[in-house]
């Protein structure tokens, strides 16, 4: 059974800190218990519902298909913004892909937000692809890469102080949500490691409660909002929920966060409202799922948009034929724009093969057909080359502000110490 333990707010360090958050006190911090490896029983209604959603999944991965490989990095680039946003990180999908494209080179200028959704984007990739196997057990060490992944300034490893979720200070007393201590963690993270490999049963039921347990948790200083998302995509492919695509839930997330943040409210209740997490779980997903149809749907009309668009823009400059070779350059290019939607001069020809003077001839041609458009440094310097039209599909859902303020790591007095130190028995930092 899940418990609160009462401890001790005393900063020894509390020069830099409001009055509010200088004073002492007493605050309860919430200990889930351990998931083991078997699925609670939950009601007929909550099981209807992640029945629902686990074959309005599959509908949604048969009918995108084949279509899916092309599509993932584009729906994780969608994925990912609507976590980060959720954290309260907003980027454009447009300065996400260049960011993307320009994170490792010398001349390539990148905003701090748009790196860190990147790690996201990386960090989504390795859950589905090195945690996905099912063959493959997760570990404790696993899933302290993949926040290592998402927040390479922290030092890698489980948090060894308290931290806290929202509130209005630099304070536990007065956090919205106050996770377990740091001597709980690596127990509870090894037990949802083994909830992870272990379990069996609907891949919904899974992904929802190894999600909220892992928000529980909070097993990090920083970044657990977005390893948690991450972690629904490892548990839907390890049970081989989908198989050709990744479903956005966050996205839906994003745009209904009071709700999200709900759900997980719900979970945490002694006893836990599990039932109503997971019937919102499910819903999230099910709305999730025609995201993707329709985002699908779009990018294949927009292809053939797109490729119209070329056709008509040759016959206008009187290039012949007016419809490219099947095996000419601008074509290859055209085919990819979904999984690569920025491109620059060296990229495009060693992707295709090509000289750069082919590979320059080719982007020209796309962007006087409006299909690329040229982006500069402040300088003036034409850096890369963007597929606009498809990268405005990545919009899912509106931007969303910071969900309870985020985690403590954001919150720090302006001219205080990273956290209040370790003070006497019971004295607890973020």
């Amino acid at each position: 059974m899940a418990y609160y333990v009462d401890l001790l707010w005393n900063p020894e360090d509390a020069s830099h800190l409001g009055r509010k958050d200088r004073a002492p006190g007493r605050y309860r911090a919430y200990v889930p218990d351990e998931l083991g490896d078997e699925l609670p029983a939950i009601s007929p209604a909550a099981q209807r519902a992640a029945e629902d959603a686990l074959a309005v999944l599959a509908r949604a991965d048969e009918r995108i298909g084949e279509r899916g490989r092309f599509l993932n990095h584009l729906l994780i680039r969608s994925e990912s913004i609507s976590s980060s946003w959720i954290e309260g990180n907003s980027v454009t999908p447009k300065k996400l892909a260049i960011a993307e494209l320009l994170q490792h080179s010398p001349t390539g200028h990148s905003t701090r937000v748009a790196v860190e959704v990147v790690a996201n984007v990386r960090a989504t990739e390795a859950a589905i692809t090195e945690l996905g196997d099912f063959d493959r057990a997760v570990t404790t060490a696993d899933i302290e890469r993949l926040q290592h992944v998402i927040e390479p300034r922290l030092e890698p490893g489980l948090r060894t102080v308290q931290n806290w979720v929202g509130g209005p200070g630099w304070s536990p007393l007065r956090a919205e949500f106050v996770p377990p201590p740091e001597s709980e963690v690596q127990r509870l993270v090894d037990d949802l490691a083994r909830f992870v490999t272990a379990t069996e049963g609907n891949p919904v039921v899974r992904a929802a409660i190894a999600h909220a347990q892992f928000e529980t948790i909070h097993p990090f200083i920083d970044g657990n909002g977005r390893t948690g998302r991450a972690l629904i995509h490892t548990v839907l492919h390890r049970a081989d929920a989908l198989r050709n695509t990744l479903i956005p839930i966050s996205t839906v997330f994003a745009g209904a966060k009071d709700r999200y943040i709900a759900g997980l409210t719900a979970f945490r209740q002694i006893p836990s409202h599990l039932d109503d997490w997971i019937i919102g779980f499910a819903e999230a997903a099910e709305l999730a799922a025609g995201n993707a149809v329709r985002l699908a749907a779009d990018i294949a009309d927009l292809d053939e948009k797109v490729r119209a668009d070329l056709i008509r823009s040759r016959e206008v400059q009187a290039i012949t034929p007016a419809a490219p070779r099947r095996d000419a350059v601008v074509l290859k290019i055209l085919d990819a724009l979904a999984t690569d939607p920025v491109l620059t001069i060296e990229k495009t020809a060693e992707q295709h093969g090509v000289s750069t003077a082919a590979a320059h001839r080719a982007l020209v041609q796309l962007a006087e057909a409006g299909i690329l458009g040229r982006t500069k440094d402040h300088k003036g310097k034409l850096i890369c080359w963007t597929a606009d039209q498809h990268l405005a599909l990545v919009s899912l859902t509106e931007r969303s502000n910071r969900v309870g303020a985020g985690d403590t790591e954001h919150g720090g007095p302006r001219l205080g110490p990273p956290a209040p130190a370790v003070g006497r028995v019971g004295a607890l930092r973020a």
